[in-house]
């Protein structure tokens, strides 16, 4: 049997083909996101990660790497920046590496809570330090993932009253110079330290204690050998969840709006379970037999501003920014 098929007819088998492979394809497709980040699988965060992940999946197919198992600590802004990564939890620290305005985001007793951390991030300012970032070191920062209150847990069985208590402690710290300088501000003595090394550092006697939020030291197990926690309350613990810009720039104004408010819900809740889970393991841990007490907190208050206030870091602070970020109601 001979067929005959003139030109108008091949084009249009020929086009209706190339349809059927292409678009069904094309329309299936999602984009992959991978999320980096040094806490574990078992964290409060990782568990945001998930929620945020199912809020987006009908356009993004988020993969989560933890525990430093994609790009060590420290290292993820970097690989946002080479676009090596699409999204990450980054430390203010890392980002004042680049913009050293930012160092006033990392000194001790800047936030008073996560309600202030919010108000701030939410608010005008937040804004002007979002754009900073986003001109400078060319990444979208969606907002602030709270994880506790920064507390002083030791080993040895020492009384802290007054940061000259602290005196000769080595105190592990994340590796930088923001992350030393809080240390000294708090008198002891810093020892920079990867997050992961932390437990052996304790329990081989390398460092005398730590500084974390509780849910970081019960997720971690540090408990197991520490001694007690010093309520010192010195920081308010906060990373951000950050958009690699070509990432971001690729998504389309309504993508780029349920993105956003995908992470703001995740974000919240996130907030919301920390603060609940320290309450909790305060009587935890005190029943486990950790010593718990508040030291002097006016005196380590006033410490640290010391000697923030005289660093170099501060000297690069925005006129006037300290007052409005504590006016920020």
């Amino acid at each position: 049997m001979n067929f005959k098929i003139d030109r108008r007819a091949a084009l249009k088998a020929g086009t209706a083909l190339a349809a059927t492979a292409v678009f069904p394809v094309f329309s299936q497709s999602k984009l992959k996101i991978r999320f980096a980040a040094v806490f574990s699988d078992k964290d409060i965060r990782a568990d945001m990660v998930r929620m945020f992940a199912k809020e987006v999946a009908a356009d993004f197919e988020v993969e989560g790497f933890y525990a430093g198992s994609l790009f060590k600590q420290g290292t993820e802004l970097v690989a946002l920046q080479r676009d090596n990564l699409e999204m990450g939890n980054i430390a203010p620290q890392d980002i004042s590496k680049q913009i050293p305005a930012w160092s006033i985001l990392t000194s001790a007793y800047l936030f008073r809570d996560a309600a202030h951390l919010n108000a701030f991030w939410s608010g005008s300012l937040g804004a002007e330090f979002k754009k900073q970032a986003e001109d400078q070191v060319k990444v979208k920062i969606l907002g602030p993932t709270f994880f506790g209150t920064r507390q002083v847990g030791l080993k040895p069985n020492k009384k802290i009253s007054t940061p000259a208590d602290l005196a000769g402690i080595k105190l592990r710290m994340p590796p930088g110079d923001a992350w030393q300088l809080l240390g000294r501000s708090l008198g002891a003595n810093p020892t920079p330290m990867a997050y992961a090394e932390t437990y052996t550092g304790l329990q081989t006697g390398a460092i005398d204690g730590q500084d974390n939020p509780l849910p970081n030291v019960q997720n971690m197990k540090f408990y197991e050998v520490m001694s007690q926690i010093v309520l010192t309350s010195h920081l308010v613990g906060y990373d951000l969840l950050t958009v690699n810009l070509k990432t971001w720039s690729g998504m389309g104004a309504a993508k780029q709006k349920a993105f956003q408010a995908a992470a703001d819900k995740a974000m919240a809740w996130s907030a919301a379970e920390h603060q609940k889970r320290e309450a909790e393991l305060v009587d935890g841990f005190r029943k486990q037999g950790l010593q718990i007490y508040v030291p002097d907190q006016n005196a380590f208050r006033a410490h640290a501003q010391k000697v923030y206030l005289g660093s170099d870091e501060a000297k690069e602070w925005p006129k006037g920014m300290l007052e409005k970020i504590n006016a920020v109601k």
